[in-house]
C-alpha cells in the first residue's frame, strides 16, 4: 500500500494536516494547484512565484523592483531573482527570447503584446490564459486574462 493509499484512513485518525505530513514522508503528495518540486526548481517556475508574489504592487514607469514594477521591470525583477538575465525592455526582452507558439507556451512563459511589428507590453504566463504583469499608471501588478491575440511568446532560456 502507498502513502496515497493510506492517507484517507489517516486524516479520520490523525487530521487532516498530520495526514499531509505523514504521506509525506512515505512519498510524493500531489496536491492540486502546488508544483512539484522539479517543476518548482525551474527558473521558469521561480520567476512566475516570484512575479505572483509582488501581487499589488504599484506600477510605476520605468520602475525595476522591488516595489514599484513597469511591466518588462516585472520580468526583469522575477527572472533575476531565478537566476535569469534580461534586458530592460519588453521589446528587448522580446528579442532575447526562444520563441514559441501559443500551442507550446507552458506557466512562466513570457507574452508579448505587440502591435505590427512593434513590441509594447510583457507578462509572464500564468497558465489558462492568464499572465501576471504591471499594466499601467495607476494599477498595480495583478493576475489578468490576456485580451488579445496580438501576443507573442517567448522562453527565457
Amino acid at each position: 500500500m502507498t502513502a496515497l493509499n493510506r492517507v484517507p484512513s489517516l486524516m479520520v485518525r490523525a487530521g487532516t494536516a498530520s495526514a499531509f505530513a505523514i504521506a509525506a514522508v512515505g512519498g510524493s503528495v500531489v496536491i492540486p494547484g502546488v508544483a512539484s518540486d522539479a517543476a518548482a526548481a525551474t527558473p521558469a517556475t521561480k520567476a512566475l512565484q516570484v512575479a505572483a508574489s509582488k501581487k499589488g504592487a504599484p506600477y510605476r514607469y520605468g520602475a525595476t523592483g522591488p516595489s514599484r514594477f513597469d511591466c518588462s521591470g516585472l520580468t526583469l525583477y522575477s527572472y533575476k531573482k531565478a537566476g535569469k538575465k534580461l534586458p530592460r525592455t519588453a521589446a528587448q526582452q522580446y528579442n532575447k527570447t526562444h520563441h514559441i507558439s501559443a500551442g507550446s507556451r507552458k506557466a512562466g512563459d513570457l507574452v508579448f503584446f505587440h502591435s505590427g511589428s512593434s513590441v509594447y507590453h510583457v507578462g509572464i504566463y500564468a497558465g489558462k490564459g492568464k499572465i501576471w504583469h504591471a499594466p499601467k499608471t495607476g494599477d498595480v501588478v495583478r493576475l489578468q486574462k490576456i485580451w488579445t491575440k496580438s501576443v507573442w511568446y517567448g522562453r527565457v532560456s
